[in-house]
């Protein structure tokens, strides 16, 4: 099983350790492409105009010198970078072991400067989102599609996707994937399902389940304590719904 999760807004201010090796992260074979995404953003933000392009309130305005030094900024691990709502309730730093091994085989983060990422994974703090068109590569979803679509069409088993529609963009898992929405009396709401997700995902986790199917991820939430229902069928490249009641 892989649950598809997005970074977070909210990131951890500094790193601890090393600076960056991309040759350390996990699916080496995105490293090329990390390679030119890091140069266009670096090199951004090195100039005028990073402010708009990224999307950075007069607050943010920080965010551009550390882009413009994460080669050498002092690094941590994904689990410890990304701190919003869905990981708060995810609560990585806290799961039984059992879970965390879990978590380390199961949990894929999008991200629009590295593609992909796993919880153990290094990196300095930055900020990019998959929604920025960079200079000169453009929208950052199209530009990830193509490499991140052979590397997680080759990883097997049941896909549970708690992404965004913004990091979406990035790969379409078809009928083997369920997404998750979020309904509070009957309709779809958006200020409570980060924390959803991050609860669902940590569920699953700490059941220790391995489902392989849609009905059975039915199945196993429900005797989590999860009120969730499967939508039809998908059509195409398509993934299925299931929606958790609130």
């Amino acid at each position: 099983m892989l649950i598809l999760l997005p970074p977070s807004e909210g990131k951890a201010e500094l790193g601890n350790g090393p600076a960056l090796e991309l040759s350390r992260l996990s699916f080496p074979s995105l490293n090329a492409s990390r390679e030119v995404v890091l140069e266009a953003l670096v090199a951004l933000c090195a100039r005028s105009g990073a402010q708009t392009v990224l999307g950075l309130s007069q607050g943010q305005l920080g965010e551009i010198g550390k882009n413009r030094d994460l080669r050498g900024a002092p690094t941590l691990t994904a689990a410890e970078l990304y701190t919003g709502v869905l990981y708060d309730h995810l609560g990585l730093a806290s799961l039984s072991s059992g879970a965390a091994g879990r978590a380390a085989e199961s949990l894929v983060i999008f991200s629009g400067l590295w593609g992909l990422l796993r919880i153990g994974d290094r990196v300095p703090p930055y900020r990019l989102s998959m929604g920025v068109k960079l200079p000169p590569l453009g929208g950052l979803g199209a530009y990830w599609r193509r490499s991140v679509t052979p590397v997680l069409d080759a990883e097997p088993g049941l896909v549970v996707d708690m992404r965004s529609s913004t990091y979406a963009t990035a790969w379409q898992p078809g009928g083997r994937a369920v997404a998750v929405r979020v309904l509070k009396d009957g309709k779809v709401v958006s200020h409570m399902a980060k924390a959803t997700r991050g609860v669902i995902a940590r569920s699953l986790l700490e059941g220790d389940c391995d489902p392989q199917t849609p009905e059975e991820l039915v199945k196993v939430l429900d005797s989590l304590g999860h009120t969730v229902t499967l939508g039809r069928p998908p059509a195409g490249r398509r993934s299925w719904t299931l929606d958790v009641t609130v």
